[in-house]
């Protein structure tokens, strides 16, 4: 069946035909049957280059040879238990030596189930109710950081969620991401009632938005001063930039760190954990409730071995070379055609902005012009071209991805824009 009638069908299921609100899109979204290294193929039969990557976890490409084999081996063994496995001491062992702050982890199946529970916990040590995030900063689907959110919820122009208790957001204060100051203000005025700061080191979620210079450091700083936590959403950071998460490149030492995406692989995963003495406090060690039949199964667990084995000899470099040859590509094109375009790419990230003025906050996001964004996605689709339907997504290159790939695209915009 074509796309076009999977979705017809898929109408009569799912809100929307979808189960996720930002893989939507006019006039019907591309049905995936399969990918293989960079690219994927829909079910009409064409074949796309992939810079979705399922959102961020496909750091591998698809169907890696190594991780596939893993999964084998562990299906035909069983794949749940209800008990523990030696596979969640490994990869927990492999994540702590990568990333020294997490010193105890508690696995969980999703990010937003991590950044749920983080915060839990932070409010539970500190004995104080208001979290800080930063305006646009999006960490999962769950009440507490569904306030003024990126993602989907911006997409659809909804700041907030209906059905979000006004008493929980009276619990969550918005900062200014990338603005110290408005930090320093909130501090001044509650500091004795925020129990931590959550933001992301990269914003990925109102597309790319890099930290400027010192910005994460003054934050910890501020913490330090009035005793609350920061917590360090790397879901979508983790492993990314380099094998030690982007807290080692910004030499920040967090209480509490999210993870999730990449440390699966592409199965279900996520993870909260930092200092030893506050992760004690989560139960049966403490009284601080968390729990999930999923939680560390055995499959999205030998995913993850897999793919750290993997990364611990990847050369981050060159994947970081290939997206800044691929952004100065689309860039050089785009001006040369008149358009007015900021692209933001840092490591193996980027987005392309339709703004004639520099990206650095939530607020330069939103003032994109979304619906050119979507043209030019539209033709980049029909020109082979995957890239996530979204001005507030993020595109994200693999280790699949090869320099004929880069140019290949290059062409395509070349196209796009001629």
């Amino acid at each position: 069946m074509s796309s076009s009638v999977l979705f017809d069908e898929s109408q009569r299921y799912f809100p929307g035909g979808v189960n996720s609100p930002v893989r939507y899109y006019r006039p019907n979204p591309v049905f995936i049957k399969k990918g293989k290294g960079s690219r994927i193929f829909d079910a009409d039969g064409k074949q796309y280059i992939d810079y979705c990557l399922g959102y961020g976890p496909m750091i591998l490409g698809h169907a890696n040879e190594k991780f596939s084999e893993s999964l084998k081996a562990r299906i035909e063994d069983g794949i749940l238990f209800g008990s523990p496995t030696e596979e969640e001491n490994i990869l927990a062992s492999k994540i702590r030596e990568a990333i020294p702050s997490v010193e105890k982890m508690r696995f969980t199946n999703s990010g937003t189930e991590a950044t749920m529970h983080a915060i839990r916990l932070a409010r539970a040590h500190t004995k104080r109710k208001i979290i800080l995030k930063m305006e646009g900063g999006y960490h999962g689907a769950h009440d507490y950081s569904l306030i003024k959110a990126g993602s989907g919820s911006l997409t659809f122009g909804t700041p907030s969620s209906p059905g979000v208790p006004e008493e929980i957001s009276r619990t969550v204060v918005l900062g200014e991401y990338n603005n110290i100051d408005s930090i320093r203000k909130i501090f001044s005025e509650m500091g004795d009632q925020i129990a931590a700061v959550i933001t992301e080191p990269v914003m990925g979620n109102v597309g790319v938005v890099p930290p400027k210079e010192g910005f994460l450091q003054e934050l910890r700083e501020i913490c330090d001063r009035n005793s609350s936590l920061l917590i360090l959403d790397e879901v979508i950071t983790g492993f990314r930039f380099g094998y030690h998460g982007y807290q080692d490149l910004a030499n920040l030492k967090p209480d509490l760190t999210t993870l999730g995406k990449i440390i699966g692989g592409g199965l279900p995963i996520g993870l909260f954990g930092g200092r030893a003495d506050i992760m004690d406090e989560i139960s049966p060690s403490g009284k601080v409730y968390e729990a999930g039949t999923f939680s560390g199964n055995p499959v999205s667990v030998s995913g993850g071995i897999a793919t750290l084995d993997v990364l611990r000899n990847s050369d981050y470099s060159h994947l970081t070379g290939l997206t800044e040859k691929l952004a100065a590509g689309i860039s050089d094109i785009a001006e040369r055609a008149g358009e007015d375009v900021q692209i933001n790419q840092i490591g193996p990230m980027f987005q392309v902005f339709f703004n004639s003025r520099k990206v650095s906050k939530y607020a330069d996001a939103i003032s994109s012009n979304s619906e050119r964004f979507f043209e030019i996605f539209t033709r980049a689709l029909q020109e082979g071209i995957y890239m996530p339907p979204s001005q507030f997504e993020t595109n994200f290159l693999s280790f699949a991805h090869s320099e004929s790939d880069i140019e290949e695209t290059i062409s395509a915009f070349e196209q796009i824009w001629n």
